[in-house]
């Protein structure tokens, strides 16, 4: 498995990137054959979103793996459940889905810091969250 200078695992965006550019094909292309837009694809690649279980098993489709296979490349852990943290993060109806995203991401890297696993974030819908697989509103652009 891949590692960064300070001994962490690639992330799931730096995998897919990689991935995608071995197999030779352009940003756009890529996203034309996982059904997302070029927006999305880049914030995926970035770190700025994670992708849905959807749009993870198309990205896996695409590269010829499985999300299981990603995941692990991640060093994302499917099978330890969330915190008690991450619970309440997740079903607190005061935060945006952008505030929870944020929260999330940051605990996560704390965990991962101190020596923890990655977890992989269940897909939950509070008010106000966009359909599974899509970003909030405004944030995916048209694929054109």
């Amino acid at each position: 498995m891949p590692d960064d200078e300070q001994g962490f695992p690639e992330s799931l965006g730096e995998i897919v990137r990689r991935q995608r550019e071995l197999s030779e094909l352009s940003m756009r292309q890529f996203a034309a054959l996982a059904g997302i837009s070029n927006p999305y694809l880049s914030q995926i690649e970035r770190g700025l979103r994670e992708p849905s279980e959807h749009v993870a098993e198309a990205i896996a489709k695409v590269l010829q793996t499985s999300v299981s296979a990603l995941y692990k490349e991640a060093g994302i852990d499917e099978e330890r459940p969330d915190s008690a943290v991450a619970d309440a993060v997740a079903a607190d109806p005061d935060l945006t889905p952008r505030q929870r995203q944020a929260l999330l991401t940051t605990y996560n890297a704390f965990v991962l810091a101190n020596g923890g696993a990655r977890r992989r974030r269940r897909q939950r819908r509070g008010a106000g969250d966009p359909p599974a697989g899509e970003p909030p509103a405004g944030d995916q652009e048209a694929s054109g």
